[in-house]
């Protein structure tokens, strides 16, 4: 009987401790890559720094943490890094780096009462997030009673530029403020620019119609014989023309809805906070506004699904029928864009 009782109670100890076992292994496993991608990053802003006390971390000055949340995600400092890398790159100097000119202070919208720099890139969502702004400016007190004719009236959406400051509370703001702007794929945002200003051309804005097309058909159209209006084929020429930039200097500010990224916002010269991604809206929106302390005071517009997704179809579409030597000048000029941001050159350029 004894023996019995000592049986039992070792099979109950075998089963406890098979249980604690199995736990443990469902803590330890549940999740590996997030486990991962966690000793990844720490690796990475985790800098170990000569004469300081054992147990003290030290975070790079462009790593430090915001201290709204103990590291920031992976996805984020990774952006930063590479656009850092790349801005360093001899070969690439002339495609990432230029003066930060009045043109680009004029991208630049501030908000003062949360100390935010927003740099606008057209055709990227960049009226929603005007919106974010002009609500935080206090013009008006939320998103939806906002008329759509104020968005992009300067003079009533209380937004002001950067350009209009001196240049000491410029400088003072580059330096202190948040900063962030939001890219999207560089092809895809050209066939977005040449769909709504050229193809839709909203009545308001007839001088991409009655100006800016007959310019370019002018000098890129080939068939002097044909009468179609301005074609996505001589859009793609204009832009990778090396010698485009004396049409742009007619065109005035207008050419900010293709002009690169590099163009509108400097991101060689000024310190950005985040990069968001056009293309991953739904997770960085909700991120930037976060680390900009702004998340319990306003909400990005709902997204609605599926709409910023890249469509490879619809770029190889328009982009079918066009010569690869046009195609290729017009990747030279906007490499820049696509190595800073980790875009993919086009597979139809790869073959």
């Amino acid at each position: 009987m004894h023996h019995q009782w000592l049986l039992l109670a070792a099979c109950f100890w075998v089963l406890f401790m098979f249980m604690v076992a199995s736990k443990f292994i469902t803590l330890t496993f549940k999740d590996p890559d997030a486990y991962s991608a966690k000793q990844d990053f720490l690796f990475l802003t985790a800098v170990p720094d000569v004469g300081r006390s054992p147990g003290e971390t030290h975070f790079p000055e462009e790593l430090k943490p915001t201290g709204k949340m103990l590291v920031e995600p992976l996805v984020y400092t990774q952006r930063l890094e590479l656009m850092r890398n790349v801005c360093r790159e001899d070969a690439l100097r002339n495609l990432s780096h230029t003066a930060v000119s009045k043109f680009v202070l004029d991208r630049i919208f501030v908000c003062d009462k949360h100390k935010i720099l927003f740099c606008q890139t057209p055709k990227v969502g960049n009226t929603q997030w005007k919106k974010v702004l002009i609500v935080l400016n206090g013009a008006f007190p939320s998103i939806e009673e906002i008329p759509e004719n104020v968005v992009h009236d300067h003079e009533k959406n209380g937004l002001p530029r950067l350009s209009s400051f001196s240049d000491t509370e410029i400088q003072k703001r580059l330096k202190t403020y948040f900063k962030f702007f939001i890219v999207r794929d560089p092809f895809e945002r050209l066939i977005s620019a040449f769909k709504d200003k050229f193809v839709h051309n909203p009545r308001f804005e007839p001088w991409y119609k009655h100006e800016i097309a007959p310019g370019i058909i002018r000098k890129y159209r080939r068939n002097r014989t044909e009468t179609r209006g301005i074609q996505f084929e001589d859009f793609v020429r204009y832009l990778g023309d090396p010698n485009h930039r004396w049409l742009d200097l007619q065109f005035g500010d207008h050419i900010i809805h293709w002009v690169t990224y590099v163009e509108l916002c400097a991101p060689c010269e000024i310190t950005y906070s985040v990069v968001g991604h056009h293309e991953t809206l739904e997770d960085d929106a909700p991120y930037i506004l976060r680390e900009a302390g702004i998340d319990h005071l306003v909400s990005y517009p709902t997204i609605p699904l599926g709409i910023t997704a890249y469509n490879r179809t619809k770029v190889e579409r328009y982009f079918l029928g066009i010569s690869k030597r046009d195609i290729r000048r017009l990747y030279a000029r906007f490499e820049g864009d696509f190595k800073l941001f980790g875009y993919q050159k086009p597979e139809f350029l790869l073959n």
